[in-house]
């Protein structure tokens, strides 16, 4: 079994991440998200297990305690954390997985893993991005300058990625996302072990 790829896509709150990963994920196969740990409380469409872990907090200070991670970070009064066994055991079953993540937790990520290929996220400007986020109608002015605030901090770090690329047209951004998928699938390395048998018939 040729193990998957890691991959880290990180951007800041507003920029269109998870509306992105959510249909990357159903138009590619062999594609998943990692599920993450998380002590904050579970929303009411939420499902443990699917969208979070959702574990209590002396659980995950046991865990971090035992290494199990292979990045967790606190943003604002919760914890959230990536367990290194849910990676390792997808990526051995020959799945690329995505990690959904801040630039923080993608440091940690690389410093472990390296192989791993790491993707920023940007908006079209800074004024969609404080619309998109008033759109959600879930927070009052004074959290909405928070967002930002932690925005353009969280974008100060776009240099460490690997890839860049800016959600202002949706199809167009998920289009560069799928083509980054894809071409990492076909390097070299990879195909010389998927095509061994061609490669053998053809060379011999």
């Amino acid at each position: 079994m040729i193990p998957g790829k890691l991959y880290i896509i990180s951007a800041p709150s507003g920029a269109g991440k998870t509306s992105l990963v959510k249909q990357l994920i159903a138009d590619t196969e062999q594609l998943v998200v990692s599920v993450s740990h998380t002590t904050r409380a579970k929303r009411s469409a939420e499902v443990n297990g699917i969208d979070y872990f959702f574990v209590p907090v002396e659980m995950f200070t046991d865990m971090i305690a035992k290494q199990a991670f292979l990045e967790h970070a606190q943003v604002y009064d919760n914890f959230y954390g990536t367990a290194q066994q849910t990676v390792e055991a997808n990526l051995a079953q020959g799945l690329d997985v995505i990690l959904e993540i801040d630039w923080q937790g993608a440091e940690q990520v690389r410093r472990m893993l390296p192989e791993s290929i790491s993707i920023f996220i940007l908006p079209p400007s800074i004024a969609v991005l404080r619309q998109r986020l008033q759109n959600r109608a879930q927070d009052g002015e004074e959290i909405i300058d928070k967002r930002m605030r932690a925005a353009v901090a969280e974008m100060s770090h776009y240099c460490e990625f690997d890839y860049l690329l800016v959600n202002d047209d949706f199809e167009i951004a998920l289009n560069q996302l799928k083509s980054i998928i894809h071409a990492n699938r076909l390097l070299q390395l990879r195909q010389q072990q998927l095509l061994k048998p061609l490669l053998d018939n053809l060379l011999n």
